[in-house]
């Protein structure tokens, strides 16, 4: 046996998403870390060891403009990039070589940590090493570090350490939570087997092990969706163990898990009832995917009624979206349906009190096991959530290894540097604005070679029936003087339109009407109808434009996508989530659905000049839209010519390092594995070809540049300081859009 001792800034414990993005933000920072996982790969329930697609704020679509920045959009925009098609093992690779190419991380993968070194009494502890055992290679290895981040989901390392956790279900009465029960309790959600098949293309035959189940003698032919062309993540339902210990009891629910899988593939390809034929079974998961276990305390628990209603925290330094996700304590046995949902109206903020201890002062935790309530944790539970927590965790351990201060101090003192770092490293963080004293652009003036100021979507390329009422909404900026809309009349009649208020700036449904106006409209096609609404908000924000339904009118589609706009449909139906599971009442983002209109807005003209898109908004603070777009774009006179994106100054800066963030369009529901197939390898929007000039003596000097670009956030440092009062982003191409954008532009001495 080989005993070994291992220092480092940090020590981050479980490879997970969380444990992933945790360890990447803090030796960005410049801290050295130890990344420790008990598995041969990296990801968690994401890797190809499991195989769970990495779940966000977007709700598979449900939430507009929610797709996770930071390390995890890292993540997902290279894998689409590399792995179009969902392959797990090329997901494995995207998620080790992140790790690799951090040299401040080192990696000690197959190192199962099941001993740590703590003193102090049970309200105030510290960590002063972890030990694992490398399996494999027999070497046992202590790690000390100032500050631990444990991201095991189990919660291991934590519980060791003496820090306060819970397990199960609170009691209603304790957070006055509507889905909480009314009696405490220990059930959890249970754990998941996924399994893949495949077409061989010619009939094979399948005779299961003598332990498969029968499923016909249970409830799960009935109560459960089943299809012989499904597999992966749309069998999330074969769930079980919420009654059991998930910890403890895992290798009875492993075997309870593929006992049933091998006998709904027995049904399948043995009860006559599927065309399977030709069907094989090609993997199955040996690991069962846990959703619950221990839940730390922090100084703040997070519950239900902070996340319905997007509670704006102070310290708020990551955001989620997915719905309040809960499923029966009996999973894939259970008589109702495989899990209730509760959506917010739009995404909702995390506090960073809830990312550390309350009684072990150098132990922050990101991923399922942070501080809240079972029913908060319905949500902040899935994976891409998890990641955003660890990047926020991560850097809030860097700091405090530099600082040499304790998490809670960080929040008490050095909140908004906690805040402004994460905005600098682009991290999923909504509604704080850039306020960094060293970006200098914060004090230029913004200028562009042309801006889009004309709102309009004027070519059509199909139609739309107003069977049901379609929604438009648009960045106000600074007012709405009127619009139109093309339409199509198989007889004389009217079209009412409302134009409503969202609410919170980062929400897409109607929250408050405004305004309401009805026009006539006369038989014929393609014809512009004038829309007299008018509208100067306060500050700007979006409208919603309610079209109510009209089953004689038609709006035309447009082909070409707009950066702020978006159409959704109104259905209360909810057809498509009965197989998913049962809908909360009054959830207006389920109501309000876009997937109709995806990259295909309805055709509509502003008549007057917008400001949504001017240079100076690329400075603006906002890293992400939120009431507006919040972004410059260029006028987008046909064929993209160039453009570009300048700060001045009064006089010359000293410039060595300089920050692009390209618009990467966060409304593109991106995922890692197989829930569905986004048509593009790279983001329309990005730009591709760029080049970075500063103005010296009268003359431009390129100092930087990118080509083949395909990547959201980029920071260029220079190989030496320079002087310049002017300094410009030049694109030349994007990636298929005909406008230059540009979210934020930075620049550092």
């Amino acid at each position: 046996m080989k005993h070994e001792i291992v220092i480092s800034d940090i020590t981050v414990i479980g490879g997970g998403l969380a444990g992933v993005c945790a360890a990447i933000a803090a030796a960005r920072l410049g801290q050295t870390v130890s990344l420790v996982q008990n598995r041969p790969v990296l990801g968690g329930n994401a890797s190809s060891e499991i195989r769970v697609w990495v779940c966000g704020a977007t709700s598979h679509g449900v939430h507009r403009n929610a797709r996770e920045t930071g390390i995890m959009g890292e993540l997902f925009i290279e894998n689409q990039y590399r792995n179009i098609d969902g392959n797990p093992y090329i997901w494995d690779l995207v998620v080790l070589e992140k790790v690799k190419a951090e040299p401040n991380i080192t990696l000690f993968l197959n190192t199962d940590v099941h001993e740590v070194d703590a003193s102090g009494d049970e309200t105030n502890r510290s960590i002063e090493a972890v030990t694992g055992w490398m399996m494999g290679s027999e070497r046992r290895i202590r790690f000390e570090s100032r500050v631990f981040l444990d991201c095991t989901g189990d919660g291991l390392v934590g519980f060791l350490a003496g820090a306060k956790f819970r397990i199960g279900r609170e009691a209603q009465s304790e957070f006055q939570e509507e889905w909480a029960p009314l009696v405490p309790d220990d059930i959890t959600l249970g754990s998941t087997l996924l399994f893949y098949t495949k077409d061989a293309g010619r009939p094979v035959k399948y005779i299961p092990p003598s332990f498969a189940k029968d499923i016909t003698q249970t409830s799960i032919p009935m109560k459960r969706v089943i299809r012989s062309g499904d597999n992966g993540c749309a069998y999330w339902w074969i769930e079980w163990g919420g009654e059991h210990d998930t910890v403890h009891d895992n290798e009875r629910i492993r075997d309870e898990l593929s006992s049933v899988i091998y006998g709904i593939w027995d049904y399948i390809k043995n009860s006559g009832k599927f065309d399977s034929a030709n069907l094989t079974l090609e993997w199955i998961g040996s690991i069962p995917g846990k959703r619950e276990y221990r839940r730390f305390v922090g100084d703040y628990v997070l519950n239900q009624n902070d996340v319905i209603a997007q509670e704006l925290f102070e310290d708020r330094v990551a955001f989620g979206g997915w719905s309040i996700d809960l499923h029966p304590p009996q999973g894939m046995y259970a008589t109702e349906k495989g899990s209730k949902h509760m959506h917010m109206d739009g995404s909702y903020h995390i506090p960073f009190r809830s990312l550390y201890s309350t009684n072990v002062s150098n132990m922050l935790m990101a991923g399922r096991n942070i501080s809240a309530s079972h029913v908060a944790f319905g949500t902040t539970r899935v994976m891409a959530t998890c990641a955003v927590i660890g990047e926020a965790a991560g850097t809030g351990a860097a700091l405090c290894a530099a600082k040499g201060v304790s998490p809670r101090e960080l929040y008490q003192q050095h909140l908004q540097e906690l805040q402004q770092t994460l905005l600098r490293q682009d991290a999923s963080i909504l509604g704080v604005a850039n306020r960094d004293e060293g970006d200098l652009v914060r004090s230029a003036a913004l200028s562009a070679s042309s801006t889009l100021t004309q709102l309009a979507l004027e070519q059509s390329a199909g139609v739309c029936p107003l069977r049901a009422a379609v929604g438009l909404l648009l960045p106000v900026d600074p007012r709405l003087d009127g619009l139109e809309l093309l339409l199509d009349a198989e007889a004389d009649t009217e079209l009412t339109v409302e134009l409503w208020q969202t609410g919170k700036p980062q929400n897409y449904v109607p929250q408050a009407l405004v305004a309401s106006v009805t026009v006539p409209v006369g038989v014929g096609e393609q014809q512009w109808v004038k829309l007299g609404l008018q509208w100067e908000p306060e500050q700007a924000q979006n409208a919603f434009l309610v079209l109510r339904s009209n089953p004689v009118l038609s709006v035309h589609l447009s082909d070409r996508p707009r950066t702020g706009v978006l159409c959704f449909k109104h259905d209360v139906s909810s057809e498509d989530t009965v197989d998913f599971g049962d809908m909360h009442h009054t959830q207006p983002v389920i109501d309000w659905s876009a997937k109709d209109f995806l990259r295909k807005p309805i055709c509509f003209r502003l008549l007057s000049p917008t400001a949504a898109y001017a240079a100076e908004k690329a400075a603006d603070g906002y890293k992400r839209p939120y009431g507006g777009p919040h972004l410059w774009s260029s006028a987008g006179r046909g064929v993209l010519a160039e453009e570009w994106l300048e700060a001045s100054w009064s006089a010359p800066q000293a410039i060595r390092t300089v920050h692009i963030t390209f618009n990467d369009d966060v409304n593109e529901d991106l995922i890692n594995l197989h829930h569905h197939r986004t048509e593009f390898e790279v983001m329309p929007e990005l730009v591709r070809d760029y080049s970075v000039q500063v103005r010296v003596l009268d003359a431009w000097v390129t100092v930087a540049e990118g080509n083949q670009n395909h990547t959201r956030h980029h920071v260029h440092v220079l190989d030496e300081t320079v002087r310049a009062d002017r300094l410009r982003v030049v694109v030349t191409a994007t990636n298929g859009c005909s406008h230059a954008e540009i979210v934020e532009l930075r620049c550092y001495s």
